[in-house]
């Protein structure tokens, strides 16, 4: 590829293994930045939409709603997807096959990741675990029609594979906000995990990290990402209205700010957030005018906060309620990350243990502060 994702050691896998193999009839075309899903198309009613879908470096929404949706229309939440061939083959490049190889695949989608990997190291080498029962007999009809045979299993992915291991290799294909131990455990001193990772805030990236010989797992986030979530780490998003005692600005702390919502919205800023502002998520509300409201959310349903903005304002409007300050958070969260340059995601890192995970910034000494 152009943009140099496609390492040479991965060429022979590329063109032994075309796309187009492990695409359904169906599909939503979506864009590069992974967040918004096109109209529909269909491979018999518009071929030459569909191959021209599926050869654009762009990521296939092909599930809705675990498989609940059905139709042409978009469903309510993309569950699985092709990813967008650049990313594929950076997180392969990341990830390092070597001859050898046993790799443990988590989310086996399509089947397209288990058989670059089957033709790279060896289908007998190759373990891919997939929670969806309907994705993972489609997979492996195009895996076997394609002529590989890998160890295909229905399950949970942040279980891994026990009966597998050691793993020289693990990768995830759907995002994860801690890193399961089983997949550290699993895998032999000296392996390495490729998984995209993201605060529940928001602002998601993938890590690469090398398993030490006493039981942790440590590396650098090599790239910017955007995956549908592990199933098992997935959390309940309630909706604006049901944080609000009555009408506006009903028991909110009315004050202002100079940080525009604005600066607070970008992945990298969302992701050092994140870290800092944990079981908080937020929403924009848009109105016709142009202008917005950023809605902060607390899982626990506690604490909202909001901060409006509009153009041409050096002030802007911020309401706060429940025992969080959620803007004061993020806004402590984001001057920390503007005080050390505005780092983006290649100076950031993490370390996973037994008891837990922690992000860094720089070096593994040097932790982001953790939660107020």
């Amino acid at each position: 590829m152009a943009n140099g994702s496609l390492a040479p050691d991965w060429l022979a896998s590329y063109h032994a293994v075309p796309r187009h193999w492990f695409v359904p009839d169906l599909i939503w075309p979506g864009r590069a930045d992974g967040v918004r899903q096109g109209e529909s198309v269909h491979r018999f009613a518009d071929p030459d939409g569909w191959l021209g879908a599926v050869y654009s470096d762009a990521p296939l929404t092909t599930q809705w709603d675990d498989g609940e949706h059905s139709g042409f229309d978009r469903g309510t939440v993309p569950t699985s997807s092709s990813s967008m061939p650049t990313m594929v083959f950076s997180m392969l490049a990341a990830l390092g096959v070597a001859d050898g190889d046993r790799v443990l695949e988590i989310g086996t989608g399509t089947g397209w990741n288990a058989a670059l990997l089957s033709h790279r190291a060896g289908a007998g080498n190759v373990v891919s675990v997939e929670v969806d029962e309907d994705s993972a007999a489609a997979a492996r009809h195009r895996l076997a029609r394609a002529g590989y045979r890998p160890r295909l299993v229905v399950g949970d992915g942040s279980e891994g594979f026990a009966d597998g291991p050691p793993f020289d290799r693990v990768i995830a294909t759907c995002s994860v906000h801690r890193i399961p131990y089983a997949w550290i455990e699993q895998s032999r001193p000296g392996a390495v995990i490729v998984a995209p990772w993201a605060p529940e805030y928001g602002g998601e990236a993938v890590v690469r990290l090398t398993v030490g010989d006493d039981g942790t797992a440590s590396g650098r986030f090599v790239r910017s990402s955007a995956f549908m979530r592990l199933r098992r780490q997935r959390t309940v998003r309630p909706g604006s209205l049901e944080y609000l005692s009555g009408p506006w600005p009903a028991d909110g702390a009315v004050s202002s700010t100079a940080l525009s919502p604005d600066a607070v919205g970008g992945w990298p800023a969302m992701f050092a957030i994140g870290v800092q502002v944990p079981g908080a998520f937020p929403l924009t509300e848009r109105y016709a005018d142009g202008t917005y409201t950023l809605w902060l959310h607390d899982t626990a349903v506690t604490s909202w906060a909001t901060a409006d903005w509009e153009p041409g304002r050096t002030a802007y409007e911020v309401v706060q309620s429940g025992p969080r300050g959620l803007w004061d958070e993020v806004e402590a969260a984001w001057r920390w990350w503007r005080r050390r340059g505005h780092p983006g995601f290649e100076r950031f890192g993490l370390t996973a243990t037994p008891e837990g995970q922690t992000v860094w910034l720089d070096r593994p000494d040097n932790p982001v502060p953790a939660p107020h």
